[in-house]
């Protein structure tokens, strides 16, 4: 079975039960959040992966990136700390493992699976997180856009949100240090 039929929760296949079959990227995290109904608990695993995926788009995650994430995730997903470091930690080390092969797919189950106001909440949470270490590099600025692009977003929305952050992109720093 695929990411797609796992994450929307797929009753005909019986193996969706008990877990065989389904995409490490998610099912790691999703296990973790039983206690939520299974449609919050995908929503929240798929939020922290694509913030996982902005934070790891430079090849390194920040500490100050990863208290970002948790912060976000704890307050977001209305989550005790110590189950908000645990879903960050598993989204990162999904990012890392599996990053290229499942970074479309889990930001198109969201898309899915989320109202045009929660994708407008994570644009700022990504631009949040990949700010939290005072720098948003070209390479997440980069993978923020191709997100905002899979995530429905028009160039003019992206560059709105990014507004926010423009005096921590490192794009622009060059300009700013000769003013």
């Amino acid at each position: 079975m695929g990411i797609l039929q796992w994450l929307r929760g797929s009753e005909s296949d019986p193996s969706v039960a008990d877990g065989a079959g389904d995409s490490d990227t998610v099912r790691k995290i999703v296990g973790e959040l039983e206690a939520m109904p299974p449609e919050r608990a995908r929503y929240v695993a798929a939020f922290a992966y694509i913030l996982g995926r902005v934070a790891h788009a430079d090849r390194y995650f920040s500490g100050e990136e990863t208290g970002a994430m948790e912060d976000i995730v704890r307050r977001f997903g209305d989550l005790p700390e110590e189950l908000s470091v645990l879903v960050v930690q598993i989204a990162k080390s999904q990012n890392r493992l599996f990053g290229g092969t499942e970074n479309f797919l889990v930001t198109r189950e969201f898309r899915e699976i989320s109202s045009p106001d929660e994708r407008r909440h994570l644009l700022d949470c990504m631009f949040a997180v990949s700010a939290a270490d005072d720098s948003i590099s070209t390479a997440e600025e980069s993978q923020i856009r191709q997100i905002a692009s899979e995530l429905g977003f028009t160039h003019r929305e992206f560059v709105q949100a990014r507004l926010a952050y423009s005096d921590r992109r490192e794009v622009l720093r060059p300009f700013r240090e000769k003013g």
